[in-house]
């Protein structure tokens, strides 16, 4: 008799190596910083929705108890006390948390989700694991990258929602003007580009330093210095509109860019400050002032030229880190 031996050759599970292995190591390393983002944005969330309701109603309430709805001048209307000071803080902390967000990812990617992997030899570890470091640098982009601009997408809609249904209160208030940094980067697509400027310049800060308290300065300092470039570059991102008047200088109702004195040529020269001296008016040759602004209407070409700009820098920084990260390992990418 032949023993006939069957050997059973165990089906072997994907590889964690793989993709899914690879995603599932960085969302378990990262955990804290997960769990963060997720009480993070709840938080904004919470304070949007809660301005949006309860906060609203007793700043409503206030303002019509003080008879400040009337239509009429009333002595006191400019401050009706702390129920519309818990309104405005709780928005402008929903808003604040778009505004901290690009900061706060920028000081994770260079100092912990790159910076400290390069310093401890995690990432070189990785890359023996059939792990290439362009995939590598890929899932370190591409997973954060989805997990924010959730998170930043969710706020903005939240922060319109509530921009859209307390405008009579706000302007009763006289208070956040849709041209204010903070409202006017949390109230469309800037937010969510200014966060994934913040992750790419993280990560290039990473690969530069390849330490994490060096690559987290480096980081924020890169991310600050950029943004007040573009803030200082936005009111010149489309043309602006002029209005002029012949009796001292126009109402403000936008973003004002320059303003001045007008000659009778027409021409434009620095305001003498004669006030509504006729003499010294006529002595310098003034007919008229103006002022050049963007009106409420330019918000989205402005948003979007911004955005666009944000988003272009962004790219660029991603390719400069791949091709940083093949020039150091020699792996193609």
């Amino acid at each position: 008799m032949t023993a006939v031996t069957t050997i059973r050759t165990p089906t072997v599970a994907a590889s964690s190596r793989g993709p899914r292995g690879l995603l599932w190591a960085l969302l378990r390393v990262h955990r804290s910083a997960l769990w963060f983002w997720v009480l993070l944005v709840a938080f904004g969330a919470g304070a949007l929705l809660w301005a949006q309701g309860p906060g609203a109603d007793a700043a409503w309430a206030a303002f019509r108890k003080m008879g400040c709805d009337s239509g009429q001048p009333v002595l006191g209307c400019d401050d009706i006390g702390a129920a519309y000071d818990r309104y405005d803080t709780a928005s402008g902390l929903g808003a604040g948390v778009l505004g901290l967000a690009p900061f706060l990812t920028a000081a994770w990617a260079g100092g912990a989700l790159i910076g400290r992997e390069l310093e401890n030899g995690t990432a070189q570890l990785a890359w023996t694991q059939s792990v290439s470091p362009a995939r590598w640098l890929a899932a370190k982009l591409a997973v954060p990258a989805a997990l924010l601009v959730t998170g930043t997408l969710a706020l903005t809609l939240l922060h319109r929602m509530l921009w859209s249904t307390d405008g009579q209160l706000r302007l009763a208030m006289g208070s956040r003007d849709w041209y204010q940094t903070t409202t006017f980067e949390a109230n469309g697509t800037l937010a969510t580009a200014y966060v994934l400027l913040g992750l790419a310049v993280g990560v290039l800060a990473g690969l530069l330093q390849r330490r994490a308290l060096p690559a987290l300065g480096l980081a924020v300092a890169g991310l600050a210095l950029l943004m007040t470039a573009l803030g200082t570059l936005r009111p010149y991102l489309w043309p602006a509109e002029t209005l002029t008047a012949k009796d001292g200088y126009p109402e403000y109702i936008g973003m004002v860019m320059d303003e001045g004195a007008l000659a009778s040529t027409g021409a434009r020269v620095p305001d003498p400050i004669c006030v509504d001296d006729a003499k010294c008016l006529a002595e310098h040759d003034i007919v008229g002032f103006y002022r050049d602004y963007h009106p409420s209407a330019h918000f989205w070409p402005l948003q979007l030229m911004e955005t666009g700009i944000t988003l272009a820098l962004a790219a660029l920084a991603v390719l400069i880190s791949f091709r940083l990260l093949k020039r150091r390992t020699g792996a193609a990418v």
